[in-house]
């Protein structure tokens, strides 16, 4: 169920979500919340950067895509993603405790499954749930090929978002919980035109303050996209060929121990034989190769293939970085950082 501005949304739609989506994106009080969002300034998130002293208190979860995370409030102050193009960033929060859900969600296939992963710890069974939402990432692709409302029901080949943000919505509309959609930044919202005219993304990212719900545009840099960064990254690409992640979100962090609690992913020597044939390709065709929207991917993505296909080429063998089949398991240190825990030693307790 769907709520707008404390009123239930009434929904009409047999089309897979896409008129409910539609007719969401129109709403007065969403299209006054996007232009809201929109004006406020993009915050760079980095340890190295002005924002450090506040940072350094801070402790905070990043998601990488196809990932999510729920934090207590208690533990966790801050929770995000970014590199969000025809991807969305998903969050869901609950009112009565503040406990926060992100999800970085890249197709369709895969929300009914992974909103259920969400859910599961932010629902109590014993009462009614009510959710605060935002919805922010995916952009419209071809904005100048139909007018303000055919380009929203187009469904072009190279139309990535609208399929994705359409099921979204159809799962919220068919769910006994109350959700609270207050940010819909999406699609035509969250598109502008660069300086050779082709579409992108304004915003690719967010932070959430668990505390309060608020929620601002942001990016990040590699040190705040921690801990174990490549092989999460990796991860992303193995579970297309591992079927026990078949339209599921991937697990990463412990909700109860405020750990990083890697889940082992399989790849195959076919992955790494990939790697090593994209590694020799020119820029630009690694842009068009790997990327669902070459031309609005940030300025580190094709340095952040490098470092992932290096990685595949230095460990081809899966069970390197998963050993025994175990979990990669990370503790937050006193400084707010990130250890590993020797996995030899988790397996045997």
């Amino acid at each position: 169920m769907i709520i707008v501005g404390g009123v239930p949304f009434e929904s009409n739609s047999t089309d897979q979500g896409s008129s409910d989506l539609v007719a969401l994106m129109e709403h007065p009080v969403l299209v006054s919340t996007s232009l809201s969002f929109k004006a406020i300034p993009e915050k760079k998130f980095s340890i190295s950067d002005t924002y450090s002293d506040e940072v350094e208190k801070k402790r905070h979860v990043y998601v990488f895509q196809r990932e999510y995370a729920t934090v207590d409030p208690t533990l966790v102050d801050l929770i995000g993603t970014d590199e969000a193009t025809t991807c969305v960033g998903v969050v869901i929060r609950n009112r009565d405790n503040g406990m926060t859900s992100v999800a970085h969600m890249d197709y369709p296939a895969i929300v009914d499954h992974g909103l259920s992963q969400m859910l599961e710890k932010l629902v109590d069974c014993k009462h009614e749930s009510e959710m605060d939402v935002h919805l922010i990432g995916g952009f419209e692709e071809c904005p100048n090929k139909h007018d303000e409302h055919t380009q929203l029901r187009s469904k072009a080949p190279n139309d990535h978002s609208f399929p994705l943000c359409a099921k979204i919505i159809e799962a919220f509309v068919r769910s006994t919980v109350k959700f609270h959609i207050h940010t819909l930044f999406v699609l035509r919202h969250n598109t502008k035109i660069g300086t050779v005219g082709n579409a992108l993304p304004i915003f690719s990212g967010f932070l959430v303050q668990t505390r309060t719900g608020s929620i601002v545009s942001a990016t990040f840099d590699q040190t705040t996209r921690c801990p174990d960064e490549l092989v999460r990254r990796i991860r992303v690409s193995a579970s297309f060929s591992d079927s026990q992640w078949r339209n599921k979100l991937l697990e990463t962090y412990d909700t109860q121990t405020d750990q990083f609690i890697i889940a082992p992913c399989y790849w195959s020597i076919r992955l790494v034989h990939m790697a090593s044939y994209l590694q020799q390709l020119p820029d630009e065709e690694i842009l068009h190769t790997c990327s669902t929207s070459p031309y609005a991917e940030a300025p580190d993505f094709i340095d952040n293939q490098k470092r992932m296909w290096n990685y595949l080429i230095q460990y081809p063998n899966w069970k390197e970085s998963f050993k025994l089949g175990k979990p990669r398991i990370f503790a937050r240190t006193v400084s707010g950082g990130w250890m590993m825990v020797e996995q030899a030693h988790e397996a045997a307790s």
